[in-house]
């Protein structure tokens, strides 16, 4: 599966439909944000059952806020609709 870019108008629809969703906040000018997306593009076709998305920090800065994403690259865990892993 491709890793889907978030925004505040899909955000909700995608935790609410799917059963796990792994988030990585990130934004184009973060170096190690650059170096850690082939993994995790590479990783979203190899895990079934998992659906893997992004959410660009610079564009999405209200989801960022909302979460208080302080740092980036950051990745959050979504199970059943409860955040359940933030780092």
């Amino acid at each position: 599966m491709a890793v889907l870019e978030l925004n505040k108008d899909n955000f909700d629809e995608t935790i609410q439909n799917n059963d796990i969703v792994i988030l990585d906040f990130w934004a184009p000018w973060c170096g190690p944000c650059k170096q850690f997306a082939p993994t995790y593009e590479a990783m979203s076709e190899k895990i079934d059952g998992v659906t893997f998305a992004k959410i660009n920090t610079e564009d999405e800065q209200e989801l960022g806020g909302r979460f208080q994403i302080r740092s980036i690259p950051t990745l959050m865990i979504f199970r059943e609709q409860i955040a359940i892993f933030s780092q």
